[in-house]
């Protein structure tokens, strides 16, 4: 890989680096092409803030059991409903 990436490759690591699992000599070249490309710390920012607020409407969100129940038989999953609901 070359010293300077490009959006492509920022972008095919985008996962990898939110989740924090690339080399830390990646993540600076990261870092760095983010420094110069608005476009793509718009795109790591938007991501980063999609999770953030994911957890936090996951972790505060509870569905009715009878929609959960309907929910899980329409999408055949009806094996699962009583293995989550022990959890």
């Amino acid at each position: 890989m070359s010293e300077k990436i490009d959006c492509d490759v920022l972008l095919a690591s985008l996962s990898d680096y939110v989740d924090g699992v690339l080399s830390e000599s990646l993540c600076q070249k990261i870092e760095q092409h983010m420094a110069e490309c608005p476009d793509c710390r718009i795109v790591v920012d938007t991501l980063k803030r999609t999770i953030y607020l994911y957890h936090q409407s996951a972790a505060a969100t509870s569905v009715p059991d009878d929609v959960r129940t309907r929910l899980f038989q329409r999408l055949n999953l009806s094996d699962y409903l009583v293995e989550n609901a022990n959890s």
